[in-house]
């Protein structure tokens, strides 16, 4: 099958990675999509992913999340798209590329982007089964399915991916060991000092490092599966997985086969505009392509520069003529848990440059500064602690306004100095990975009128790539914000000048119970003897009810003022819906359940005519109790055991759980017992919104805990602590706060996060938001929450303690109180009356409401139904 050159002319591109989605994404700004047709041919089975975040996969995410390409994006822009489809050769005399299925293509202009390949050492023994490399998702899944029968795994390579691999070895329980030739790891990244910081964390993690040995034979078995590596010093290592990351060569045998010219060392040689040196109708791009200064760059941010490049090449936009003839290859990642970062010249290469250095190998702490002779920062080392890596990176090539010693020193440790955004010059690139400066941000929101980080994202690009930039671009948001004059009210209604966190501090402090005393004493001065608002009493009446225990007031909101602050669902402690009925949620903790509860259940739906439901959170929903009868159906639900689920409250709502090593031939963990402890733990407690939460008895996370806003899955050695996720209506995916934990270690931990979280959030912010808007971030929080460096754990511990032994079930609470019952009505001054516009339809074997009744506000004549709805409908009929 041919299709050649048409009126319309194509731009063929060949692969698909994280650098070809940037060129279409480049294409389609400059309207070439429109003009041109757009055919891409991928080798992988699946499109784009985030090869950066590839590790994260043994944290729990799919293939899927790890997507980054948008379908409604191709499909928008008629881009035909052919995956598992790669090129097999190119006919340069007749513009033509010829896939792999026998499909050839015409083009006028072709894009190489076909990336890199690892690069194995040729020893004996590396193509036996058990080896492997770590490149591709497909290599991901491999390894995963061979460590379910392996124990121990050695890592050749000891550079970023090597310790990635390394991480997810571990990850999956096996014992794991890094070889790395060069006498320290990171060798490219880090000096001898941030190497050695570097190799006391990770060895402090349970992993055998090997530095200044190569491997010289992969040991096999009778069958032919590995069992053990010589390495060069005569020593032998027993192992049953050898994962090769020795680093990688450039893809470039489609350019050698067609006649382009290729580096010495590999790479498509190519100009500044990233067009081929051979031909100007073929350009390259990406880890495939030797860059005009002679190297070949293995970072997705050169790779995304020169996806611009080609773009603005193709299109002859005269606006824009971008070049690439180098690119900052400063990196930040977390690795094995240990935050690295280099930037810049970080080995003083530059003559006559100076380090400024602080090392602490007892806290695995590594900062160094290279400073020119006229006191301009060159670049610089941080093992440890990358707080300030976006700042120091953006100051690379100028003159710090401060002494540089004060920029790597711990606080208490000579007073350091905090750069705040205003102290960037314009020209600084703050995003490297979009080569995004600090004047372009400054314009997104003096310009186009861009007021939170997010529009900032949309309209830039910045903090869209790796990720770490983005602390810094909130504060330049914020600054300009604020010198533009926008004065934002941060109260927290026209009741209160101060913030929900701000209140919180008061109400602790003061020790203050009720809303009007709140209100009377720190509200606005207009506000002050009112009733307050619809957004002050709930959230002040939420703040009491969380530290109840600690200030001495009641628990229980339904109490005097409590009930006047309460939310609609809290009032009745049930949730309303629609018809102005009500469902009823018992807690289920952890998802089980005995066969003789769900009969409790069974009888309670039948004998009131509910609809019944199994919720998202393991759990039973009973849909359409009349407001007068909930306290009689808690009252058979207390008798069976059960208790409130809090379905109706800003609380914890479930936990979730799979069924973990009891009965799945794949858990490490008892996951169900935890998620019972967790919820017993934890019911109740009032939040500035809803909680959930999930526990996974293994890492191929049946439970879905990284959905939660805070998650926990099983390893090998204890458990892995999830923080942050959201799985409603803007998805986010948990970041990893802690892991390796045992079971008192997951709890403290849980305990402190929620209750910084409850002190710190703002109305109505979900951790997922929280987390993203707290100043620093996850750093920031796993700072206070796992190495107390606010000092405010001890106290945060004995808060949850005050809240588990102060728990009181509210449903048990009120139907023992007849003060309390006599709420539940539809009329106060009819409270025998049911509400008459509360009825019911049936619809397949069960009863929905009947929602013409709420228009014309009368029950309709009745119409014949079946038997068998007329008995679904028997015990609404009853009532």
């Amino acid at each position: 099958m041919t299709t050649a050159p048409e009126a319309t002319p194509t731009i063929v591109l060949v692969g698909h990675g994280m650098v070809g989605q940037r060129f279409l994404e480049a294409l389609a700004e400059r309207g070439l999509t429109a003009t041109h047709r757009v055919v891409v041919l991928c080798e992988e089975p699946r499109p784009a992913y985030d090869r950066v975040q590839l590790t994260s996969y043994f944290s729990g995410r799919t293939p899927e999340d790890l997507s980054m390409t948008d379908p409604r994006f191709i499909e928008d822009h008629g881009i035909e798209l052919h995956v598992g489809d790669p090129a097999e050769s190119i006919d340069r005399e007749a513009r033509e590329v010829t896939a792999r299925s026998g499909l050839v293509v015409g083009y006028d202009v072709l894009v190489l982007a076909t990336g890199s390949y690892p690069f194995v050492p040729p020893v004996p023994g590396k193509d036996a089964r058990g080896c492997f490399v770590y490149r591709t998702i497909e290599d991901l899944l491999a390894i995963e399915e061979y460590a379910k029968n392996a124990t121990t795994g050695v890592v050749v390579g000891g550079g970023l991916l090597g310790l990635e691999a390394a991480g997810a070895l571990d990850g999956l329980g096996l014992t794991s060991h890094i070889v790395e030739f060069a006498p320290r790891l990171m060798p490219v990244q880090v000096d001898e000092g941030g190497g050695a910081a570097l190799l006391r964390t990770i060895e402090d993690r349970g992993l055998s490092v090997h530095t200044g040995v190569g491997t010289q034979e992969i040991v096999t078995g009778a069958d032919g599966s590995v069992t053990g590596m010589k390495l060069s010093d005569g020593s032998e290592l027993a192992t049953d997985l050898v994962v090769f990351s020795a680093g990688v060569r450039p893809r470039d045998q489609l350019a050698r086969d067609c006649g382009l010219t290729v580096g010495e060392r590999g790479g498509i040689a190519v100009d500044e505009r990233c067009r081929t040196v051979a031909d100007p109708h073929v350009f390259a791009i990406g880890e495939c392509a030797l860059a005009a200064d002679g190297r070949v760059y293995g970072l997705v941010a050169p790779g995304y520069e020169q996806a611009q490049t080609a773009a603005a090449a193709i299109a002859a936009d005269e606006t824009d003529r971008s070049t690439f003839t180098g690119a900052d290859l400063s990196t930040k990642l977390k690795l094995l848990g240990v935050d690295v970062a280099s930037f810049g010249d970080a080995h003083g290469a530059t003559a006559g440059c100076l380090d400024v250095v602080y090392s602490d190998s007892r806290a695995g702490l590594y900062k160094k500064l290279v400073i020119g002779g006229d006191g301009t920062l060159l670049g610089g080392i941080l093992v440890g602690d990358a707080e300030a890596y976006g700042t120091l990176r953006a100051f690379t090539g100028s003159v710090p306004p401060v002494p540089p010693e004060s920029l790597v020193l711990p606080a208490g440790a000579g007073a350091p100095v905090q750069l705040g955004p205003s102290a960037l010059p314009d020209e600084a690139v703050v995003c490297s990975c979009h080569n995004v400066t600090k004047g372009t941000i400054r314009g997104a929101v003096t310009e186009h009128g861009c007021t939170t980080v997010p529009e900032v994202k949309k309209c830039t690009k910045a903090g869209t790539g790796c990720g770490s930039c983005v602390k810094v671009l909130g504060q330049l948001v914020a600054a300009e914000l604020e010198a533009s004059g926008v004065e934002v009210d941060k109260g927290l209604c026209g009741c209160f000048a101060q913030t929900r966190e701000e209140l919180y501090e008061i109400v602790l402090a003061l020790r203050v119970t009720s809303h009007r005393d709140l209100l009377d004493r720190y509200g606005r001065e207009d506000a002050r003897g009112g009733d307050g608002c619809e957004v002050c009493k709930p959230t002040v009446g939420s703040v009491i009810a969380s530290l109840a225990p600690t200030i001495g007031a009641s628990g229980y909101v339904l109490e005097g003022e409590q009930a006047a602050l309460q939310d609609t669902n809290d009032h009745f402690l049930a949730n309303l819906q629609r018809n102005g009925s009500y469902s009823v949620v018992p807690r289920i903790p952890g998802g089980e359940i005995a066969p003789e509860k769900l009969i409790v259940i069974g009888e309670i739906a039948r004998d009131f005519g509910l609809y019944t439901k199994i919720t998202g959170g393991q759990r039973i929903d009973m849909f359409g109790a009349r407001v007068e009868q909930l306290p009689v159906i808690w009252a058979r639900l207390v008798d069976a055991g059960f208790e409130s689920g809090h379905a109706y409250g800003k609380s914890l709502r479930t936990v979730k759980s799979c069924v973990g090593q009891t009965w799945c031939r794949y858990g490490v963990q008892d996951s169900v017992r935890m998620a019972i402890d967790l919820e017993l733990r934890y019911r109740g407690l009032r939040s500035p919104h809803k909680l959930k939460s999930a526990v996974s008895g293994c890492a191929r996370e049946c439970a879905e805990a990284q959905s939660k806003d805070f998650g926990v899955i099983a390893t090998a050695s204890g458990w892995n602590l999830y923080v942050g996720g959201n799985g409603g209506a803007t998805p986010r995916h948990a970041d990893l706060l802690a892991q390796d934990l045992s079971d008192a270690e997951l709890v403290r931990l849980v305990d402190r996060f929620l209750m910084f979280y409850i002190r710190t959030a703002d109305r109505l912010e979900r951790t997922s938001t929280w987390l993203e808007r707290i100043p620093g971030g996850l750093d920031h929080v796993r700072d206070v929450v796992v190495r107390d460096s606010l000092g405010i754990c001890d106290e945060l511990e004995e808060q949850m303690r005050a809240h588990v032994s102060h728990y009181r079930d509210e449903w048990a609470e009120t139907i023992d109180d007849p003060e309390k019952l006599a709420r539940f009505v539809s009329f106060v001054n009819a409270p025998d009356t049911p509400d008459p516009v509360v009825g019911f339809v049936p619809e397949r074997g069960q009863m929905k409401p009947d929602l013409p009744l709420l228009d014309i506000g009368m029950r309709p004549m009745p119409t014949a139904v079946t038997e068998s709805e007329e008995a679904a409908l028997e015990g609404s009929a009853q009532r």
